[in-house]
């Protein structure tokens, strides 16, 4: 389909990072490793889902806080993907992200760094991109955790200030529940976040399909995702419920699984597919992102021929 400009896309991604993976067979603690083979990636969980976004043709543009002494790499990557790049850029540096990948183990070890405080005045700024950026995009995601210093509501107040947008919102804990609160048109918690939020075990399907639906009739959510790793996930829109289940796959690396499948989301809505078949690209584009190293999806080929091995299981409301 042709793609207006009001269906561009802007990610939000207020605690970046540069992912550095460094592949280790049999990784052990206490002992010299030896690597095997080293990468660094411009990374941050919007900025992955724009760079997913961007290769499957979705025009994509990215904002948030960029640190200004090592912002090479993001410029890079921003320019090769055709990326509109309106990150406001901070004193510092950009946080390193180390993810030990061991393939023998099928495990991957993450060390994460803490990320630049902005100033008050880079949040301003910030929230005086987001109002101009509202007057020609209509999708806006908010993704990834919030750096020290910033105020857990600032997605909830993100939310706020591109109201009547649809506001895609993937993050935890306190920031979490405060942007829920402000009514987000979708969120995709994974389960453990989910089960945090609600202070629950959530054991069961029963008691997810639950929890989602409480989320949909409180806070007037259209759609709720909740992704359970190699389990899938379930997707709840409307009086339907869909479980996308994908076929074992060889996980070479976990970055950014969760950001890839929020990219598939917004495909398949901006595409206007049935929950079913957004279901079902979601996950494709998930599965293409654990099967390689580095960030971004492989090829489009290689998500269409994914989209074929996912099953989808219907769900009766309860």
């Amino acid at each position: 389909m042709e793609l207006s400009q009001g269906n561009r896309v802007v990610t939000v991604t207020i605690n970046p990072a540069i992912d550095q993976t460094v592949t280790i067979p049999n990784f052990a603690a206490g002992t010299v490793n030896r690597v095997q083979s080293s990468q660094l990636d411009p990374g941050g969980k919007g900025i992955n889902v724009a760079s997913f976004l961007a290769d499957f043709g979705q025009p994509a543009a990215v904002t948030g806080f960029l640190g200004a002494d090592n912002d090479g790499i993001f410029h890079r990557l921003f320019v090769q993907k055709g990326i509109e790049d309106r990150c406001v850029r901070i004193t510092g540096q950009t946080r390193i992200g180390v993810k030990i990948s061991d393939e023998a183990l099928h495990q991957t070890t993450d060390i994460n760094f803490p990320g630049q405080t902005p100033s008050p005045a880079d949040v301003e700024q910030l929230f005086a991109i987001l109002r101009e950026l509202a007057l020609s995009h209509d999708w806006f995601v908010l993704s990834g955790s919030i750096p020290a210093g910033v105020s857990a509501g600032i997605y909830g107040e993100m939310v706020r200030t591109v109201a009547g947008k649809k506001v895609v919102l993937d993050t935890s804990g306190e920031g979490f529940r405060q942007a829920v609160a402000a009514g987000p048109w979708l969120v995709k918690p994974n389960v453990d976040e989910l089960r945090e939020f609600v202070g629950e075990r959530l054991d069961t399907t029963e008691a997810i399909l639950k929890v989602a639906r409480s989320l949909i009739e409180r806070y007037k959510i259209a759609t709720v995702v909740v992704s359970m790793g190699k389990e899938g996930a379930i997707f709840v829109e409307g009086g339907e419920t869909v479980w996308a289940v994908p076929p074992p796959v060889e996980v070479k690396s976990t970055v950014g699984a969760g950001d890839a499948m929020v990219a598939g989301i917004v495909a398949g809505k901006i595409r206007g597919l049935a929950l079913t078949e957004c279901a079902r690209l979601a996950t494709a584009f998930s599965m293409t992102a654990i099967s390689h190293i580095g960030s971004g999806l492989p090829s489009i080929e290689a998500v269409q021929s994914a989209k074929e091995q996912v099953t989808i299981r219907e769900l009766s409301k309860a």
